[in-house]
């Protein structure tokens, strides 16, 4: 395996997430603009916080897979989310754990950074997910 995901001791516990990932390969994956619509373009979840996160992890699998790629080769991932207030974690965190076994995303995920935004490219979505990957 190429990555190695984990979490010392001395770090903040419990987190949704590992704080450290180490790679060793030479073939790099990244995958951006990952968000709650299918590949027409439909909008998934209007509205649904967990529902768009829930749809922009399966497009990151989806991505990843076609680079020969898997969520257990990703080195960290990107969460963008509209309007974020930490009362929303609830909704966020429920996407994730709705989808997670299904697109093979272990929990704890890979180092992973959620940064609030006021506004992404389209006002129906309110999340944008990146992830970078490693293969050997």
């Amino acid at each position: 395996m190429s990555v190695q995901h984990f979490t010392p001791r001395g770090m903040l516990q419990p987190a949704p997430y590992h704080h450290v990932a180490v790679g060793t390969g030479t073939r790099q994956v990244h995958i951006s603009g990952q968000v709650g619509r299918l590949a027409d373009g439909t909008p998934v979840a209007p509205g649904d916080l967990a529902g768009q996160v829930a749809q922009a992890l399966r497009n990151t699998a989806v991505g990843l897979a076609g680079a020969g790629a898997s969520f257990a080769d990703v080195l960290r991932l990107t969460f963008y989310v509209t309007r974020w207030q930490p009362e929303r974690i609830g909704a966020f965190m429920a996407g994730v754990e709705a989808v997670a076994e299904e697109v093979g995303l272990p929990l704890p995920m890979p180092p992973a950074s959620l940064i609030g935004v006021e506004y992404l490219f389209e006002p129906d979505v309110l999340v944008e997910v990146e992830a970078t990957a490693l293969l050997n």
